[in-house]
């Protein structure tokens, strides 16, 4: 029995459990199967409660489901506007997504096939990263479909900003409250370049998501309008620079920022996948990485939501303080 409030809503009534104590809740496919859940006669009370579940434990997972693609797209954008995103904000394009893709301009196609050598190169840990921090109107809900994997290998691991945020010092979390940086993508249009692509010229997937130039600023700490709660907000594949800082300043707690995420595995849960398992995660509240450790075969569909600008609200709460939990 967890020590923690409930945040299950109407979706108590199906087996799960939490996978760690601050991030992470598991469904089996014998007790729901999402596809079902979109044409439930409470349906839109049940998707709004999944989005606060997702927002409060990070990321949630469900076994062998059997929704199809056109449903992934479906979940993906009631999640956002049950919970009040701008309406404005739709399903984002990936710049790297061809014109002719086969699941449409809004799926990205997960594939260790198309993995490029520069993702192989270095640490693991230098893979931990938020979805498309680099737009001006970056992602609320994500969710992935892996439907082909490895014989063994190719987890992925989430780790919570809540969380990344309340281990800090108070006097270094009010030191970050005030700051902003840059999120940078330039390393996509090299790759639609290698690849003999055409950046997309239509907004992707929000009014402000345009141009080629793909770089943005946001604050360090982030305010999650559906928990009220303070997450960290800075990633090591897309930030580039906090604005107020001299550089070597910047670098330094950029740095350590990036280790404060990987080497907190209290703070992690590392997901195995099985085929057709989906997990849904709110973007503006955790990180992620893929550990490539295999050889054959990994391929899923990412469909990404978009959300609202990201707004840091100096009288928000922490989790912890939110919740009651100790230091």
């Amino acid at each position: 029995m967890s020590f923690l409030p409930s945040f299950l809503g109407s979706l108590s009534n199906f087996e799960n459990y939490d996978a760690t104590r601050h991030i992470g809740t598991v469904f089996s496919n014998k007790s729901v199967q999402l596809s079902e859940l979109l044409s439930a006669p409470n349906s839109d009370q049940l998707i709004k409660d999944l989005a606060v579940l997702v927002s409060h434990r990070g990321v949630v997972f469900f076994k062998d489901q059997n929704i199809a693609i056109e449903q992934q797209k479906e979940l993906a954008t009631r999640l956002g506007e049950l919970t009040g995103k701008p309406a404005t904000s739709k399903l984002h394009r990936h710049p790297l997504t061809p014109d002719d893709a086969v699941l449409g301009e809004n799926v990205t196609v997960i594939s260790s096939a198309l993995r490029l050598g520069e993702y192989d190169q270095g640490r693991a840990s230098n893979g931990w990263h938020t979805d498309i921090t680099f737009e001006p109107i970056p992602s609320d809900y994500a969710i992935l479909k892996l439907h082909t994997l490895p014989p063994v290998g190719g987890d992925t691991l989430w780790a919570s900003g809540y969380e990344a945020y309340d281990k800090l010092s108070k006097p270094y979390q009010k030191f970050l409250e005030g700051l902003t940086a840059e999120h940078e993508a330039e390393q996509f249009n090299r790759i639609i370049k290698l690849r003999g692509l055409t950046f997309p010229e239509a907004p992707r997937g929000a009014p402000e998501n345009i141009g080629t130039v793909l770089k943005a600023t946001h604050p360090v700490i982030r305010t999650n309008p559906v928990t009220g709660f303070k997450a960290l907000y800075v990633n090591k594949t897309f930030t580039t620079r906090i604005v107020e800082l001299e550089k070597e300043e910047s670098d330094d707690v950029l740095n350590f920022l990036a280790l404060h995420v990987s080497g907190s595995h209290d703070i992690q849960v590392r997901y195995r996948w099985e085929k057709n398992d989906v997990a849904i995660w709110d973007n503006r509240s955790t990180f992620h990485t893929a550990t490539y450790d295999y050889e054959a075969l990994r391929t899923g569909d990412r469909v990404v939501s978009l959300g609202e600008k990201p707004y840091f609200d100096a009288n928000s709460k922490s989790r912890r303080e939110a919740l009651g939990l100790k230091k």
